[in-house]
């Protein structure tokens, strides 16, 4: 996957305070999804019942490594996504930086 995202769909929260210097130092627009409306973020969504392959509802993760989380994290991260038209989460963010960086 090439080129640059035209919009992202972001949770509620306060840790999106920056958005308007995200926006104005992107150029890319944010849409905030309504609370309690997961069909507005279905990426999200999907990478929720993926992580559930590795920590099931009710993992208590003071029992979890890091190296766990780790290798969950790897191996999402370097599987194909219908949404990236097969690319990895891993391969779309190289070309991103890569593009961002020579552009």
């Amino acid at each position: 996957m090439t080129g640059s995202f035209e919009t992202i769909t972001w949770d509620q929260g306060s840790e999106m305070a920056q958005t308007p210097s995200f926006t104005i130092a992107t150029g890319v627009k944010v849409f905030f999804a309504d609370p309690h409306s997961p069909w507005q973020r279905p990426s999200n969504e999907r990478l929720n019942r993926d992580i559930r392959e590795y920590f099931p509802k009710g993992t208590n993760f003071a029992t979890i490594t890091d190296a766990q989380v780790q290798e969950a994290q790897d191996e999402l991260n370097n599987r194909a996504r219908v949404v990236l038209k097969g690319a990895t989460p891993h391969e779309t963010l190289a070309q991103q930086l890569n593009d961002a960086l020579t552009a």
